[in-house]
């Protein structure tokens, strides 16, 4: 145990006292090189390829679609502000698992599991790559995940996972204490190359600056409506205008999907996370941390969590909160509750940091799929694509999935499009009220889980056989 944790004064009477200044402002979007708004569509115009949606999928696909093609048209209209929703909010762990974790994938995808890594990882460093030679600036920092045990039953499956040929490496717990601090720790698997972190809305700003110099045209404050097809054209209906595309990438994430029969795909949850004041010199000699990797425990409700390029702590994760009906709404962004615990299982985690005050606490959704790694399909005779369902992995991901749309768009079989993930659809949730009971009754037998050691239940056990269950 850190001989800080004996020291009483180190420790806060009441945690969630240092939360009562907090912005309610995403940390990430709060920053004044935001870019300036761009104009909303207005009028009618015409374009080769649309892109709905301005988050990564798809900014990835707009830059993507000008490098294969520089003569394309390519036009994305985005109905709120580029990367203001998950794009702009997340960890920042940019992660090289296409599917949510090796576990979840060899669960769904056993016969491909091995070449998704492949792909996962090649992902990855074409995204380091991209972001060196356009001179994007989102501190990036490859400096991968420790994903730590904080209960005894949970160090076995982390040492497993000691393969030093894919620089993943297992620490007991007086290594992992030279390295960070903390009183919960039993041990750590380290996976150096498989994660980069960076700052999640500077990835959006810069992929919207490289797209926009490739010339790509984009509009924001433009929610499209309705989705169509008149005269061999797609047909997206805005506000105050009318595009007409040869082809269409939908990459709407959370937000109700305009292929209609894809709307019982995805459910949205809410996430929630703080970020403290930058730390002092002092404080960070109390906690280690100097190889500056993401953290992230291994339970079913886990939190996540990293240093800013300030030396400030995101902490984030543990509750993942569905309001019924799929409702998507401003208001679940701040629940006091789970910021509250949020704040005392930091102080748990870190009790040498003392009085370390939040400046920011925030929520937003994410979208999840029944196997909980993307999905794609196609409609309109192969001239729309739309990917969605990636639970809160997405920031690498999203690149690969927009490579995907891509290659479907084009007609063309490649790697990608042979692929299980890509031509087999999860299966949909229920209707309510049935989704809203099974969502209730999961994270139930989730909870207990955790508390029995990690063994699953009848529910748990029912939901893998079907093919619905999650291992991360």
């Amino acid at each position: 145990m850190n001989p800080a944790t004996n020291n009483p004064r180190t420790h806060v009477q009441d945690p969630t006292s240092s939360l009562a200044a907090a912005s309610t402002t995403p940390f990430w979007l709060d920053d004044p090189s935001r870019p300036e708004p761009l104009p909303a569509l207005d009028g009618k115009a015409s374009t080769d390829l649309a892109i709905v949606g301005g988050g990564y999928s798809g900014l990835w696909t707009a830059v993507l679609a000008k490098e294969r093609e520089p003569a394309r048209r390519v036009t994305l209209l985005e109905g709120g502000r580029i990367g203001w929703a998950a794009s702009g909010r997340n960890g920042g762990f940019c992660d090289a698992s296409l599917t949510h974790g090796e576990s979840n994938g060899e669960q769904h995808l056993p016969k491909e599991n091995e070449q998704l890594t492949r792909l996962g990882l090649a992902n990855l460093e074409e995204i380091e790559e991209t972001i060196k030679r356009y001179s994007m600036d989102c501190q990036f920092e490859r400096t991968g995940e420790m994903n730590v045990a904080t209960e005894d039953y949970q160090v076995p499956e982390l040492a497993a996972g000691h393969n030093p040929d894919i620089g993943d490496y297992f620490l007991d717990q007086a290594e992992l204490a030279e390295l960070v601090k903390s009183p919960t720790y039993k041990g750590g698997l380290w996976r150096k190359r498989a994660t980069a972190l960076l700052h999640p809305a500077k990835l959006a700003w810069e992929l919207q600056r490289v797209a926009l110099e490739l010339g790509v045209e984009i509009h924001e404050n433009t929610p499209v409506r309705k989705l169509g097809r008149r005269d061999g054209k797609m047909v997206l209906t805005t506000d105050a205008g009318e595009l007409l595309a040869a082809k269409v990438a939908l990459g709407t994430n959370a937000f109700p999907s305009l292929l209609k029969r894809m709307r019982l795909h995805t459910v949205p949850v809410y996430d929630y996370t703080l970020m403290t004041e930058p730390l002092t010199d002092e404080q960070m000699r109390s906690i280690g941390w100097d190889d500056r990797f993401g953290l992230a425990d291994s339970a079913n409700r886990f939190h996540y969590y990293r240093l800013s390029a300030d030396n400030r702590i995101l902490w984030g994760g543990w509750d993942a909160i569905y309001h019924y009906g799929r409702s998507l709404n401003a208001e679940h962004d701040q629940r006091p509750e789970s910021f509250e615990t949020l704040a005392r299982q930091f102080h748990e985690t870190f009790p040498q940091l003392g009085h370390v005050r939040f400046t920011h606490k925030w929520g937003g959704a994410i979208d999840t799929c029944t196997r909980f790694f993307p999905f794609f399909t196609t409609a309109y005779s192969g001239q729309v694509a739309y990917t969605a369902g990636f639970t809160g992995l997405g920031v690498g991901a999203t690149r690969f999935a927009a490579n995907v749309m891509l290659d479907l768009l084009s007609g063309k079989k490649t790697e990608r499009t042979e692929l299980e993930m890509v031509k087999k659809l999860p299966l949909p949730f229920p209707p309510e009220p049935f989704a809203w009971i099974g969502v209730k009754a999961t994270t139930a037998a989730m909870i207990k889980a955790d508390e029995n050691e990690g063994k699953r239940g009848p529910l748990l056990k029912a939901l893998d056989a079907v093919g619905m269950g999650f291992d991360s």
